[in-house]
């Protein structure tokens, strides 16, 4: 299951009154979705943060091999990060982020009327940040993806997706614990942070877009295809 593949993310003054970075060069959409550049923050060599343009897909289409398995992995299980081929380097490494956001926006079954899209955000923080992992590629080019946990007792995320399957949410790490994610260099040690943000805290609310299709979008795992 894919869990977050549409998110709107942090606009230039947010990043440098929220996050404290001065906004990459280049413009960005309101709502990000797989294959599109976003910001992220990450620490640099100093360990000072730092923010640069991204793909959201840790591995985009535009980068997969002539042949290979179709998958782009928007999402990456915080339990398998390690394991999986598309993203055990960047954890090893330690290559961590925050992806800032405004808000998330998940497909939520209701009874009579289908599939809605619901905006999810934090109403007493300024913005989200969402623990990501990044890598780069050899011309340069950047691209991330979202950690993910279980959650089928959470309140708010229990909701999303299909009745009855896996319920599943992107690690949202509390703002006092941004620097101490991004500077971690122990892959055990950044296991830590992989928890459910408190429901209480949490704000969900329709926001629907054009009709969804007739299936659940994002259905397939994380290193499956996404569409």
């Amino acid at each position: 299951m894919i869990v977050c593949t549409n998110f709107a993310p942090a606009t230039g003054p947010m990043l440098r009154d929220v996050f404290g970075v001065e906004p990459p060069t280049g413009a960005w959409k309101p709502e990000i979705w797989p294959g599109d550049p976003a910001p992220i923050v990450r620490a640099d060599a100093t360990g000072r943060r730092e923010c640069l343009m991204a793909t959201f897909g840790l591995v985009p289409r535009s980068r997969h091999v002539h042949g290979a398995k179709d998958f782009e992995m928007m999402n990456v299980r915080a339990e398998y990060v390690g394991d999986k081929r598309g993203s055990c380097s960047a954890w090893h490494r330690t290559q961590l982020c925050v992806v800032p956001a405004l808000a998330i926006y998940e497909p939520c079954y209701v009874a009579g009327q289908g599939w809605v899209r619901y905006r999810i955000w934090l109403p007493d923080e300024p913005a989200i940040g969402v623990a990501g992992l990044w890598r780069q590629w050899p011309d340069g080019s950047y691209s991330f993806a979202m950690f993910t946990v279980s959650a089928p007792g959470h309140a708010v995320m229990k909701l999303m997706h299909t009745p009855g399957k896996e319920k599943r949410s992107v690690v949202m790490i509390p703002r006092l614990q941004w620097d101490a994610w991004l500077a971690c260099r122990d892959p055990e040690l950044a296991r830590s942070f992989m928890t459910l943000y408190p429901a209480e805290k949490m704000m969900a609310t329709p926001a629907p877009l054009a009709p969804m299709p007739a299936e659940e979008p994002g259905t397939t795992d994380v290193d499956s295809p996404s569409r």
